[in-house]
């Protein structure tokens, strides 16, 4: 519409046009332009490990579930062979005398095999608690990524506040959130 003769211009593309006019020597646009850019990308990249540490998280809980799952299986398989083992116990002591070792060498293979089942069992609890454990982690480092890219978005709208009214000392205030934002992203790295 610029050609009818109405034009609207936004704040920035005004900083941006004064700047070209007077040959970019307007340093304090010029470092404010590049420490956004630079924000963005680094926050861009934060961002991108949020997300992944929150697919991870969900893909160990997933695999949390299906373990815990498998140990019921487990412990149903126990119980039932506890039911079996009863019931030749209970056998032992209703048939005569000639058949209760029959019996009795079932109720040895039931208790073999239910110390089997159990380890499995148990194993497969602990690697349920143990995919629990690294997702909890993962959402842990999602958490400080998320944190970190925040900070990183407020820097960059404190930014635009400090081109917009040309406060020097916001300016400050941009270096000091973005540093607090790049300190949450090293811990997230980190893993702390």
């Amino acid at each position: 519409m610029s050609g009818h003769g109405f034009h609207v211009h936004g704040p920035h593309d005004h900083e941006l046009e004064h700047a070209s006019q007077h040959g970019g020597k307007d340093k304090f646009t010029s470092n404010i332009a590049v420490m956004t850019a630079v924000l963005a990308t680094i926050g861009a990249l934060f961002s991108y490990m949020g997300g992944a540490t929150q697919a991870h998280a969900g893909l160990y809980k997933n695999n949390a579930a299906i373990k815990k799952t498998e140990a019921g299986n487990q412990w149903n398989y126990y119980q039932a062979k506890s039911g079996k083992q009863n019931l030749a116990e209970l056998a032992i002591a209703l048939v005569a005398d000639d058949k209760k070792p029959q019996y009795q060498q079932e109720v040895e293979r039931y208790k073999k095999e239910k110390a089997e089942i159990k380890a499995a069992a148990e194993k497969l609890e602990a690697e349920s608690a143990d995919w629990d454990k690294q997702s909890d982690s993962q959402m842990h480092l999602h958490h400080r990524w998320a944190q970190a890219t925040t900070a990183l978005q407020i820097s960059i709208a404190l930014a635009a506040i400090a081109l917009l009214t040309r406060r020097s000392w916001l300016g400050y205030a941009v270096g000091g959130v973005a540093l607090v934002g790049m300190g949450l992203g090293g811990l997230a790295m980190a893993h702390i």
